[in-house]
C-alpha cells in the first residue's frame, strides 16, 4: 500500500513501531523510545495519578487515547504544511530564503535631536544646562521626564560614582 504523500518507504513500514503503524502516521516518524513514552508512559502516568486519587480510574483509558489523538493531529498538521509548501513556486521559495538571511551591520543614528517614546526629547540634544519641559532635575545632572524615566546629560556628572543615585 503506497501513499502519494508518505515520507516512509513501503519496505520500511513493517519495521516501524506498532504505535506509529496503528495510528497511520505518515509525516511524523517517532522512533521506538518515543512510541514507548507515548503509550506506556501515558498509561503509567494515568495509573500513578489514579493511585494518588487525583483522577478516576477512567484516566487509565482516556489519557493514552488523548495522547494518541494529539500525535495524530500533529501528523495531520504536518501533512497540511508539506502540501502547502509544495504548492509554493520555486521562485517564491528562493525569494523567501533571501529575505530570511540574517543581515549583520550597524544602524547609523544622526546626532541631531532624537525623539524618545512619549514625545520627550533626549537631554543630549538640548543646549547645555537645558532640560525638557516635562523633566525634573535630580542631583548629579540627571533629569526625569513625566513618566519617571531618568536621563543623563553627557556634559554633567555621571552615575558611575558609587555615592550617586
Amino acid at each position: 500500500m503506497t501513499r502519494a504523500w508518505s515520507t516512509v518507504a513501503t519496505d520500511e513500514e513493517r519495521y516501524r513501531p506498532l504505535y506509529a503503524r496503528v495510528l497511520g502516521l505518515r509525516f511524523v516518524n517517532p522512533g521506538g523510545v518515543l512510541c514507548f513514552l507515548f503509550f506506556e508512559g501515558a498509561v503509567a502516568l494515568a495509573v500513578l495519578l489514579a493511585l494518588a486519587e487525583l483522577v478516576s480510574w477512567w484516566a487509565v483509558l482516556v489519557l493514552p487515547i488523548a495522547v494518541a489523538a494529539m500525535v495524530k493531529l500533529n501528523d495531520v498538521v504536518a501533512e497540511m504544511v508539506v502540501r502547502t509548501a509544495a504548492q509554493v513556486p520555486e521562485q517564491e521559495r528562493d525569494r523567501f530564503r533571501r529575505q530570511m538571511e540574517p543581515v549583520v551591520g550597524r544602524a547609523r543614528v544622526p546626532t541631531s535631536a532624537h525623539a524618545l517614546p512619549g514625545g520627550a526629547t533626549s537631554v543630549g540634544s538640548l543646549p547645555h544646562g537645558a532640560a525638557p519641559a516635562s523633566a525634573r532635575a535630580w542631583p548629579g545632572g540627571a533629569t526625569t521626564d513625566s513618566r519617571g524615566v531618568r536621563y543623563h546629560h553627557p556634559q554633567r556628572a555621571t552615575f558611575d560614582h558609587p555615592n550617586e543615585q
